[in-house]
């Protein structure tokens, strides 16, 4: 049964009414659809009031046997509305999920619909299967998802799939793009595992000796972590040699009058928060950044997968959040590294605007190819030394 969900009265709070219901789609062009609301494929009731606190409107279905006739039919009638999301319970076998995931990937409407696996209740290798054999847009834990944090994914994801269908347009006439982009990131991938591994274990007692000498200048954790955002708004744990005293970031506040990109960028839209002469750093921590060994950590996220050893920097969390839109989104199209575009080009420049940069990343993100990759590589050891502390 598909469900058309309404807030009832507020004597019934947390209730909702079903009706027979399911609005309409219409016109086989994404671009003339508004989002709205959600489609969530599963029976469990928190998680469907979850959503409709977000949306305020979805439906909802408890199988998947009539869920592409629903959204089928619904294309023949009137209202250009698309949901924000659809949203499918990890319970159903791999093949029903990959098949659906499959007919809205090649559907042109519902194909700019994010669709997002919630994996709650799964166990670390069962999620590894379900990523791996069903092929969706994201998987999440939706019990324990924020809700800001979703909308954000959510309306990223949307992007994303705009950006790549206007990039993959081009392409469509040549004979074996799909073929030639996942050996480009074979190449990509066996490279960056193949120096990571050998970089970790060459450096292994350099990386002891900066270990010790930041544990003997000041208190606290040898290793700075934080989550950032990467590849497709991927958030993992992003690692660095600690650099800064431990309260560096309790203390953003008071110094946002020095930031180098602008006090007032984040009234006007994307930010970024970086410092001249940042007072929070150690002598020990100036020495790291000023020859970037603070960066070296990274080659492990290399290794892991996280990153790569050349692509656009992950971001914190509340850098990505003002990223999402449709002028910005694109840049996340191409994976975390540790060195890339930018930092070659433009690294100690303190009058790099935030656009100038995000115009870099973009660029990457959109002409990136193994042979660029080589040429950033070579050309970052001439980049490391900046000529001020930024």
């Amino acid at each position: 049964m598909d469900l058309l969900f309404i807030p009832q009265t507020a004597q019934q709070n947390r209730t909702w009414t079903p009706r027979m219901a399911f609005r309409s789609y219409s016109m086989p062009i994404a671009g003339n659809f508004q989002h709205s609301g959600f489609y969530y494929i599963g029976d469990r009731s928190t998680h469907i009031e979850k959503l409709v606190h977000m949306y305020k409107r979805g439906y909802a279905s408890e199988g998947m046997e009539n869920v592409k006739a629903e959204l089928l039919r619904s294309l023949a009638q009137e209202n250009n509305i698309l949901p924000e999301v659809i949203v499918c319970e990890a319970r159903f076998d791999f093949a029903s999920i990959r098949r659906f995931s499959e007919f809205l990937r090649q559907h042109p409407v519902l194909s700019a619909v994010p669709f997002v696996l919630d994996g709650s209740g799964l166990s670390g290798a069962e999620l590894q299967l379900y990523r791996k054999n069903t092929r969706p847009d994201e998987l999440l834990f939706l019990q324990d998802c924020e809700e800001h944090h979703l909308h954000t994914k959510v309306r990223f994801l949307r992007k994303m799939k705009e950006a790549r269908r206007n990039a993959v347009t081009p392409m469509i006439e040549e004979k074996h793009p799909a073929k030639g982009f996942r050996l480009g990131l074979f190449f990509k991938r066996s490279f960056d595992v193949l120096v990571a591994g050998i970089a970790l274990l060459l450096l292994s007692p350099l990386l002891l000796l900066i270990a010790l000498a930041i544990r003997i200048e000041s208190r606290g954790p040898i290793f700075y972590i934080a989550k950032r955002a990467g590849r497709g708004y991927r958030i993992f744990n992003f690692y660095k040699f600690r650099t800064m005293v431990t309260d560096a970031d309790k203390r953003i506040k008071e110094l946002t009058h020095l930031n180098q990109y602008g006090a007032e960028a984040s009234a006007k839209g994307p930010v970024f928060f970086k410092i001249s002469n940042d007072p929070r750093i150690t002598k020990v921590g100036k020495f790291l950044r000023n020859t970037s060994l603070d960066e070296l950590p990274q080659l492990l996220n290399v290794f892991l997968g996280d990153m790569s050893l050349v692509g656009n920097r992950p971001l914190p969390l509340y850098e990505a959040r003002t990223l999402t839109t449709d002028d910005y989104a694109a840049r996340f199209m191409a994976p975390a590294g540790i060195t890339g575009l930018w930092q070659v080009k433009k690294r100690g420049n303190k009058d790099m605007s935030v656009e100038e940069r995000i115009s870099m990343d973009i660029h990457y993100a959109e002409k990136c190819s193994f042979t660029t990759d080589l040429w950033i590589i070579a050309n970052t050891p001439s980049a490391l030394f900046q000529k001020e502390n930024v």
